[in-house]
């Protein structure tokens, strides 16, 4: 039986100096910014850090531009979400942070360090993209996309999620017995089962910040030899979505001083089929690098 999972907190939306940003929080501690991939927001920043983190930690789960409740105007570029992380901290009056990223949230999470180095004690990238990304985009996007014009199938495509989750999770775990064993991991599964159902909630604002991070990855490389924070990738050897060589090991290589933890067989979703090997990691690099009370 799956254990019972809480739903995530409820967001607020603050004005920045560069314009609405939403974000929820929770627990206290050393600040930990999560940041979400496509079809996101904030509610999936929850279920990356709840998926990853540990206990003891202040996350402030943010909804990207063009997500939910934050407006793409607010940052169309890598650089512009980046500073709109950078306003937010500002105005919940934290100095420093980690950053973890999972997926297309990783462009918005390198300029982060590179933008704000003196704010950022740590960064976490997860299944990120290192580079521009050369594979067709996904199948399932454009699905997405004609689902958005009529709520009541997204709707439908909710319930069907909920009532039969190993149908949903098809897509995203190929391996018949990993994918049962995700399913029914008491602590993996809600969560896993949480991200599937969160795509079809909302949609329609959900699509803005898809469409852009598309065009993001499809344009934009990154100066990573200049990142000077300490950096954990997580990279799944089978994504086949973000490809492995091409980003994770990529980041790993450029960014001086970086740790790896490639995923053996690991697909897109390697933080749920692997979630003790990758907390574990996770929880060993935050606890070496986070700032004492005094420091923060």
């Amino acid at each position: 039986m799956m254990m019972a999972h809480a739903g995530p907190p409820a967001p607020s939306v603050v004005r920045t100096r560069g314009g609405p940003v939403e974000y929820a929080e929770y627990g206290a501690g050393p600040a930990v910014l999560a940041l979400h991939g496509a079809m996101g927001g904030y509610d999936q920043s929850v279920i990356l850090a709840r998926t990853i983190g540990e206990p003891g930690y202040r996350v402030v789960a943010v909804s990207r531009p063009g997500y939910l409740g934050t407006p793409i105007s607010a940052g169309r570029t890598p650089e512009e979400q980046a500073d709109r992380c950078a306003d937010l901290l500002d105005v919940l009056r934290i100095d420093r942070t980690a950053v973890m990223a999972v997926s297309g949230g990783g462009p918005c999470a390198l300029h982060f360090a590179l933008r704000h180095p003196d704010r950022c004690w740590g960064l976490v990238l997860v299944s990120t993209c290192g580079g521009k990304i050369e594979t067709r985009v996904p199948l399932a996007f454009h699905v997405m996309t004609l689902l958005a014009r009529w709520p009541w199938l997204a709707g439908a495509m909710q319930r069907r999620a909920a009532r039969d989750p190993e149908a949903a999770a098809r897509r995203s775990i190929s391996d018949p017995a990993v994918r049962a064993r995700t399913l029914h991991d008491p602590e993996a599964g809600p969560l896993f089962t949480a991200l599937l159902q969160s795509t079809a909630d909302r949609m329609p604002l959900r699509l803005p910040g898809t469409e852009n991070d598309i065009r993001i990855t499809r344009t934009t490389a990154y100066p990573l030899e200049q990142i000077a924070v300490p950096t954990l990738v997580v990279h799944g050897t089978a994504d086949n979505l973000v490809p492995f060589r091409e980003h994770g090991q990529a980041l790993a290589t450029r960014i001086p001083g970086a740790q790896l933890l490639a995923i053996e067989a690991g697909e897109h979703v390697a933080i749920f089929t692997h979630r003790a090997e990758v907390q574990g990691r996770v929880t060993q690099f935050l606890r070496q690098h986070a700032p004492s009370a005094r420091e923060r």
